[in-house]
Order: C-alpha cells, then sequence, then structure tokens
C-alpha cells in the first residue's frame, strides 16, 4: 500500500506541478519564494504521507498543505512583492486563467485570507466547492459563505479603486 500511495503522489506532482506552484505564487508573487514553497510542502508530503486514508484523494490533500505552507510563509515573512510582466508573462503559457488584471490581483491582495483562498481555489485552480471544502477543513456551507462574501468584498475594493 505505501509504494502505491507514493508512485501515487509522485505521479499527482508530476501531473499537477503548474497548478501547486501557480497557487503558491498567488500568494507569494515571487517565483523563488514559490518555488520554496512547493519544495517545503513536497517535504511536508512526503513526512506525512502515511497519513493519507484514501488513494484519490492526493490531489486536494497536497492542495491543502500548499495552502497552509504559502500562509505561513506569509506570517514568517510578512513581505508584499508586485508580480512584474515578466513573471505574469511567464506563468501564462498562453493560458488565459492568470492574473491579467492588475487590478483584480490588487484587490485579491486586500482580501482576508480566507476568502481569498477560497476564491483562488475556486475561480484560479478550478476546484469544485466539495475539492475546496476538503481542502480548507471546512464544512462546504462556510465554503460558500466565505466565496460569496470574499466576492462580495472584490466587487467592494474594485469599485472603490475605480472611484479613486
Amino acid at each position: 500500500m505505501k509504494k502505491d500511495v507514493n508512485d501515487l503522489f509522485v505521479t499527482c506532482i508530476n501531473d499537477h506541478k503548474e497548478d501547486f506552484y501557480r497557487l503558491a505564487f498567488s500568494y507569494v508573487k515571487n517565483q523563488e519564494d514559490a518555488l520554496d514553497i512547493v519544495q517545503e510542502s513536497i517535504k511536508k508530503a512526503l513526512i506525512s504521507i502515511e497519513t493519507i486514508q484514501k488513494a484519490g484523494s492526493i490531489k486536494s490533500w497536497f492542495y491543502t498543505i500548499v495552502v497552509r505552507t504559502s500562509i505561513d510563509f506569509l506570517r514568517k515573512q510578512k513581505k508584499i512583492t508586485l508580480m512584474d510582466d515578466q513573471t505574469l508573462e511567464f506563468l501564462s503559457h498562453g493560458i488565459v486563467d492568470s492574473y491579467n488584471d492588475i487590478d483584480l490581483s490588487n484587490a485579491l491582495d486586500e482580501l482576508p485570507v480566507q476568502y481569498k483562498t477560497v476564491i483562488i481555489l475556486r475561480f484560479f485552480e478550478d476546484l469544485k466547492l466539495e475539492e475546496i471544502s476538503e481542502i480548507i477543513d471546512e464544512n462546504i456551507n462556510t465554503v460558500k459563505t466565505r466565496l460569496y462574501r470574499g466576492l462580495k468584498l472584490l466587487r467592494i475594493i474594485i469599485a472603490e479603486e475605480e472611484l479613486i
């Protein structure tokens, strides 16, 4: 069983490495820090890989680790770096689903972490509400509430920025 879980974990990392990197980057806005977060997340995952209950939940389990490691990193560093055009171009890989709107990126940065996390996982990582619920270890109604409140706050922030 352990070898199977290890193999599934390696496959998951290889198949979704860009997604995990993009998620980490959405928190720290820095290539090197995002890579460090993914690397640290892999290390944490390998240490606690025996805790996986279902082999099918490896992806959401690892998303949880990346989110928590990103938040821990921000707490430790307490630094903010704006995304530069070169990094944005590097991340896009021709995919429309990136932070092309700097106002949106700035507004996301102003959101409390619990709302930002749900919005990023839902709209930028295209995860289902059930998956988000599992990742952040909250019930589905809490996820829905955070999503709708976060979107409402985003609208307010963006509207205020447009008035300036």
